[in-house]
């Protein structure tokens, strides 16, 4: 009866951390659908309104940065329950955005406050297992996560049958509360009062400056931080590149996104399968040079004048890739980094994140083209290939075991 009970906790925490670290795809996919009437509400162009993805994952990015240290220091709970409610009120605030500039800066306080669950979650998976068991975490969790781009924009191009895009986050908002529900029951405190930080900035500083010495973090780090700017380049286009030049309509878009998601989602299964026989590093190096084959190749494809027939299962290819690269870079980069975990997740995220910012705008410039889409893409695949082969982490599959097993043994 215990182990049934023991099982049954554990199955809740897994299913409350992967809706907290689904906070990316929720706070970006399910309106994605609903970007062109944006566009078209506030008369604004593609690019100004791809500035709102923009500024979401901007203040996810800086989110991370503030949130991981003071977990840190104050522990998991209240900085995420903190986040949680400042989540549910941005999201009614970007509901309410008269004009572009003002749902501009409701994103960006949306992505800061949603940034909470996604540090946090990963934080607590860090507090609570090691080696080969944290990267099963990992994997299960990006799995599950995965299933945002598979069902937020189908949910979004749901509700615009019945409403407009102002409706969709109002449904964010009370996503929000029913997470903050979920959390504040089915959580408990995972970083012990004797394991806390006493200076949150200090521990800042002194991390940022570990990362530009550690060189196996920073290898891992901006292999999956380039990789999530080649999917960010695709979910900040898709939208427009689906809608105004193939000609879907909302509805097929959406069901043509979740086709990609599931194949993210089944990456992600596949990767936890076989984490457990084949080293991570391993199955990261392959995840990299699929990413960078099919970026590439759709670059050629659309510059060439390809249609969507040649186009979609190229794209299908190179989502489906950032599945072995995503979950591997996480559980490689983290694994070293235990004694600050908040901090270690917060400088990961921040890399992400960035580098999705930073691509956002750039999709638009030509606007409803997919040349710029594709362009970034294969760029931000070359470089996630680039950084891993350039930082050359040699041994890092096999340190990542001998520390494991050093804490097993230590246990």
């Amino acid at each position: 009866m215990r182990e049934a009970g023991t099982a049954r906790a554990s199955s809740k925490l897994l299913l409350v951390l992967s809706g907290l670290s689904a906070f990316g795809p929720l706070t970006t996919d399910v309106y994605l659908p609903g970007l062109p009437r944006v566009a078209s509400d506030l008369d604004a162009s593609p690019a100004g309104v791809q500035l709102t993805l923009a500024a979401c994952v901007t203040g996810l990015a800086v989110g991370q940065l503030v949130v991981g240290p003071l977990s840190d220091m104050h522990g998991r709970r209240r900085p995420l329950l903190t986040g949680l409610a400042a989540f549910v009120v941005a999201s009614f605030a970007c509901a309410a955005a008269p004009s572009l500039p003002l749902l501009i800066g409701a994103r960006f306080a949306q992505g800061f406050a949603g940034a909470a669950g996604l540090v946090i979650a990963r934080a607590m998976v860090r507090d609570l297992f090691s080696g080969v068991d944290a990267a099963r975490t990992f994997s299960t969790l990006s799995a599950i996560v995965t299933a945002g781009p598979v069902f937020a924009p189908m949910i979004g191009g749901g509700l615009l049958l019945f409403t407009d895009w102002r409706g969709i986050f109002l449904a964010l908002g009370v996503i929000g509360v029913g997470l903050f529900a979920a959390t504040y029951r089915g959580t408990s405190e995972t970083l012990p009062t004797e394991r806390r930080e006493t200076h949150a900035l200090g521990l800042t500083l002194r991390t940022v400056g570990a990362v530009l010495r550690h060189r196996r973090f920073l290898t891992f780090a901006l292999s999956g931080a380039f990789a999530f700017g080649t999917m960010f380049a695709y979910i900040s286009a898709s939208a427009f590149v689906y809608q105004d030049v193939f000609g879907f309509s909302a509805q097929v878009y959406s069901l043509l996104f979740a086709v990609n998601g599931l194949a993210l989602m089944s990456a992600n299964i596949v990767n936890g399968r076989l984490v457990a026989r084949i080293a991570p590093e391993r199955l990261l190096r392959a995840g990299l040079l699929s990413l960078t084959g099919g970026a590439c190749a759709t670059a050629t494809a659309v510059i060439a004048g390809a249609g969507a027939a040649v186009i979609l299962p190229l794209l299908l290819l190179t989502v489906a890739s950032v599945g072995f690269v995503i979950a591997n870079s996480i559980t490689l980069a983290m694994a070293g980094e235990a004694s600050r975990a908040g901090s270690a997740s917060a400088l990961f995220g921040l890399l992400q994140f960035g580098v999705g910012a930073a691509i956002a705008p750039l999709v638009g410039v030509a606007g409803s083209s997919a040349i710029p889409m594709a362009i970034a893409m294969a760029v931000s695949a070359g470089l996630a290939l680039g950084s891993y082969l350039l930082l050359g982490h040699r041994g890092g599959s096999a340190t990542m075991r001998r520390r494991s097993a050093g804490e097993a043994g230590n246990a």
